[in-house]
């Protein structure tokens, strides 16, 4: 007899574990489905272990210009790679351990194998016959297996994983993806990175202070192509001085592998091929989503690009049946897919004044060297819009704070629209900007004006600062430059 629950998530990724937690909190017996690592992509192979590689590669650069804080190291400093790996495993591996803990704290039902949906309330799990890329943390003792289970609401978050393209698939060895790329058994020399999102940018600015020979190949215009345009230009020129290689509006269109390494056929916008030789090769043109195996098709669920298609609550055209996070589609962030998740809670125990998600008011941030972070409208898309609007600016080098940090190169842009003094956007570039961009995040999200902005006190000597400077710069009030 299958075994009844009011509400089971297949996934323990941050939208399927904090959905779960939020589940158990309203009352409601829940239980979670996962056939490889509790925390997902993220915590094991995503946002948390690529922070910790990015970290020491940040350690590294500010120990090899000791010299320009008065400091004196007896030779250059530099990088194990294995140590660096083994640190990055272990913050995952401690995070992992504490998800595992939070089920067992909200007495969540921990189900381990592989999913798949035989009804809109009825799933079958199975024995995982998917290669774990990676051998799991113990697993948790208490925890269900094969079997059949059933629950009034049923929420997918199975997540995403890279995308290949055709003739460019990954191979583990010469053509990695985010996987192989976060573990190497030893630096390559030179690389070659597919793509300048995120993902491709970030692992760029790691190499890169590896002391990689690092070139990036995106098939836009500008790097990081969702960013604001003056934004990604000031972000390019502090990676190309940092010795990366950019070439953009050209595209990989082949590669041919040797014995130990890959020669790309890059094509520019003109039609001109170049050959670059490197010895990897790093594919990093997106994600898409998982949906594949799950049954969705056979129950009629609704797709659209390889996600599944839900309402602002995550509700699926399948009655009882949901999805959250990267498989119902982009932006495909952790942080989307747990407010997400709790919106789609909080819908399904029927609270009052559930609301739907701004997709506006949620960050972004890239943790290259500099930092890139914005929220809202971008310049361009304000204009496209029509709006009559109010731009502000204030660079990093007129900040005392930036120049103490010996970190003034960047700057923070604000946009506003000029009739009723609304934030629409904030883009920032530069060092702790991901740290920052909340500041505007919960402004925007409590509809602050810009004169409540230009009176809020900020601290002094901080990075802070900057935010209300380009606030005022907006309405031609700066004070500091």
């Amino acid at each position: 007899m299958a075994e009844n629950y009011d509400v089971i998530i297949i996934g323990s990724g941050p939208g399927g574990y904090v959905s779960a937690i939020r589940s158990a909190q309203l009352g409601l017996k829940t239980a979670i489905i996962e056939r490889e690592h509790l925390g997902g992509i993220c915590l094991n192979w995503g946002c948390i272990p690529t922070k910790a590689l990015l970290r020491s590669a940040e350690i590294l650069d500010h120990a090899n210009h000791a010299k320009d804080y008065g400091l004196t190291l007896d030779g250059k400093m530099t990088a194990n790679v294995k140590d660096v790996v083994a640190r990055s495993r272990g913050v995952s591996a401690r995070l992992n351990g504490g998800v595992a803990y939070l089920m067992k704290k909200n007495k969540i039902d921990v189900i381990w194998g592989e999913a798949k949906l035989s009804k809109p309330n009825e799933v079958i799990v199975s024995k995982n016959t998917k290669p774990v890329v990676e051998p799991q943390n113990p697993v948790p003792k208490g925890v269900k297996g094969e079997g059949t289970y059933t629950a009034k609401h049923i929420i997918v978050a199975t997540g995403a994983r890279p995308r290949a393209l055709p003739g460019i698939e990954p191979d583990g060895k010469l053509i990695w993806t985010y996987f192989e790329a976060m573990k190497p058994s030893e630096m390559p020399k030179s690389l070659v990175v597919m793509g300048s999102g995120a993902i491709g940018i970030e692992f760029a600015s790691f190499y890169r202070s590896m002391g990689v020979d690092v070139t990036v190949i995106e098939l836009l215009a500008n790097i990081m192509p969702v960013e604001d345009v003056e934004i990604s230009a000031i972000a390019r020129k502090a990676l190309e001085k940092r010795g990366l290689k950019i070439i953009t509006e050209a595209k990989v269109s082949k590669v041919e592998k040797g014995a130990n390494d890959i020669t790309a056929f890059v094509e520019t916008k003109d039609g001109k091929v170049t050959q670059i030789t490197a010895d990897r090769l790093i594919s990093a043109v997106g994600v898409q989503g998982n949906i594949e195996n799950l049954g969705l098709e056979a129950l009629g669920v609704k797709t659209d690009r390889g996600c599944a298609v839900i309402d602002g609550y995550g509700r699926t055209n399948v009655e009882g049946l949901y999805a959250i996070g990267d498989v119902a589609g982009p932006p495909m962030l952790a942080h989307k897919a747990e407010h997400e998740g709790v919106i789609c809670i909080e819908k399904i125990a029927g609270l009052p004044n559930v609301h739907t998600m701004d997709r506006l008011k949620i960050p972004g941030c890239t943790y290259c060297n500099p930092q890139v972070a914005s929220v809202g409208l971008t310049e361009a898309k304000a204009r496209e819009q029509g709006r009559d609007i109010r731009v502000g600016r204030y660079a990093f080098n007129a900040n005392g704070k930036a120049i103490a940090l010996g970190e003034d190169n960047g700057l923070v842009k604000t946009i506003f629209d000029s009739k009723t003094g609304e934030l629409i956007g904030a883009h920032m570039v530069g060092a702790e900007v991901t740290e920052l961009i909340q500041g505007f995040v919960v402004a925007m999200n409590l509809e602050t004006t810009e004169e409540e902005l230009m009176h809020t006190i900020f601290p002094h000597p901080t990075l802070s600062e900057m935010m209300k400077e380009s606030v005022l710069d907006a309405y031609g009030r700066v004070l500091n430059a």
